[in-house]
């Protein structure tokens, strides 16, 4: 009963750090992707409804594409996972001592005792060999593999969501400001998504930030000139 707690908690626990994971990704994508079609539009024309229809648009078929490749993402993961533990089921059937010798040695590599190391092993093994196995060699939880349809729910929400501000900056910003202050507010809200990803992937966070806003910059630049070539 309390294994099976244990395992609740553990699978809750991955389960919310990949749906948060999905959410920050797909809100970053959203924030780049739809205000790099904006402003590429913008730089063609001044007339705010091509310029919402156009974002509306990449909106649409940005949250349906992230959502599937999400989708498809973590279920081939999961085939590979699955894929992995069958074949060290079949390992273990033929060739026991040799698994229950690369247990032994992970251990001992953490400074623990042979004795200790052999005891602990024998431990593990005879609770459950085939987890004890997978987890050591490939940091597989095979109580606890991602669900795809988590991950695919939250891009499916958080896509649009960052889309909604460069869209809505662009359409109802002034003419005269409208470029700059889309640039700024998406750079801020890049800022904010690299920030985040990084808290997330445990990565330095000021590199987060300068490389999401960087590709954020280069993003729009590219397609303001692109679109200021048909203005």
């Amino acid at each position: 009963m309390v294994n099976g707690k244990k395992r609740a908690r553990s699978y809750s626990l991955t389960q919310k750090i990949n749906v948060m994971r999905a959410s920050v990704m797909g809100a970053n994508d959203g924030i780049l992707s739809v205000a790099g079609i904006v402003i590429g539009v913008a730089g063609a024309t001044t007339n705010s409804f091509s310029i919402f229809i156009s974002g509306i648009a990449g909106m649409i078929a940005g949250t349906v594409s992230m959502a599937m490749g999400e989708y498809v993402s973590v279920n081939t993961q999961r085939d590979s996972q699955q894929h992995t533990v069958q074949l060290e089921k079949e390992a273990l059937e033929k060739h026991r001592a040799e698994e229950f010798a690369f247990v032994k040695q992970k251990i001992m590599n953490a400074n623990v005792s042979e004795t200790l190391a052999q005891k602990a092993t024998e431990e593990m093994m005879e609770k459950d060999s085939l987890t004890t196995v997978v987890r050591e060699k490939y940091g597989i939880d095979i109580h606890n593999y991602t669900n795809p349809y988590y991950a695919a729910l939250a891009s499916m929400i958080a896509f649009p969501t960052g889309s909604l501000l460069p869209l809505l900056a662009i359409t109802f910003i002034p003419t005269d400001y409208k470029i700059i202050l889309t640039v700024c507010a998406v750079v801020i809200a890049l800022a904010i998504t690299g920030y985040l990803a990084a808290m997330l992937g445990k990565a330095i966070r000021y590199k987060s930030v300068i490389r999401n806003v960087i590709s954020g910059l280069i993003t729009m630049i590219v397609t303001y000139l692109i679109g200021s070539l048909f203005a």
